[in-house]
């Protein structure tokens, strides 16, 4: 089939994962981690005094069950359902205004400081557009799919893309079919003409291979599955994707 559309991963392949940890750490901030367990102990200790300790340990099973949930299930919980599992653990409650400024801010951190995009891809975004139309396809983990367009929208990026995929959106999270089914849908195509670009062999290739869709590995930011992937190709700078992307569309 040719290839008629390109879906892109954002983590590790649009923006830097945590490298807005080191831009945190040089305004004095706290650590991603530490500020979101911090938000629920000021939201909680605003009206009833809280030990800090509990709210870190209730925030800490939460993630592990997020994480179960997300890996096995493939579904990615949304901040509103993150904050309340840990509510729930601590057998607290909040007022609906406080919910909803905790929720707010937990899911604008990475929107307030956002990570740095990775280098080349704004010029291999411009490029591909003209032949192809781009998409998202992406798991959302804390910041919301509303929070991610944001950042795009930030970086100049988001007006290339004409389709999203967040998994707190589609309902589930890659490589469930759903994500990439989305797209299609939305674009009026068939899976097997998309060709989708991701850091992770298992959602971001073997995900795409089982339903017909090509794959290429980007390596530039993480490159720990390069030597085990089965993608169709590899990427280690976005100079290079646009020529990849033709020759594998070449090929059909």
């Amino acid at each position: 089939m040719t290839i008629k559309a390109v879906t892109f991963d954002f983590w590790d392949t649009i923006v830097d994962d945590n490298s807005d940890e080191a831009i945190r750490s040089a305004q004095g901030l706290r650590s991603k981690r530490d500020e979101r367990r911090h938000l629920v102990w000021a939201a909680l200790n605003s009206v009833q005094e809280t030990d800090l300790q509990q709210v870190v340990q209730a925030y800490d099973v939460a993630d592990a069950a997020f994480n179960v949930v997300w890996k096995e299930n493939h579904i990615n919980w949304t901040v509103d359902q993150r904050i309340r599992v840990i509510l729930n653990g601590l057998g607290r409650t909040l007022p609906d205004n406080l919910l909803a400024k905790l929720i707010e801010d937990t899911g604008q951190m990475e929107v307030n400081i956002p990570p740095n995009v990775i280098d080349g891809i704004g010029d291999a975004l411009a490029d591909l557009a003209t032949r192809y139309r781009l998409c998202i396809v992406s798991d959302a983990i804390v910041t919301p799919g509303t929070g991610l367009r944001q950042i795009l929208d930030d970086y100049g990026l988001k007006k290339y893309f004409s389709s999203f995929a967040y998994s707190d959106e589609v309902g589930h999270s890659k490589p469930h079919r759903s994500m990439f089914d989305f797209v299609a849908n939305e674009l009026g195509i068939q899976v097997d003409e998309l060709v989708h670009i991701g850091d992770r062999d298992k959602n971001d290739v073997k995900g795409p291979h089982a339903i017909g869709a090509k794959a290429v590995l980007f390596t530039a930011t993480r490159p720990d599955d390069r030597d085990i992937t089965t993608a169709d190709a590899i990427c280690d700078h976005h100079r290079d994707l646009p020529a990849i992307i033709d020759r594998l569309a070449a090929k059909g």
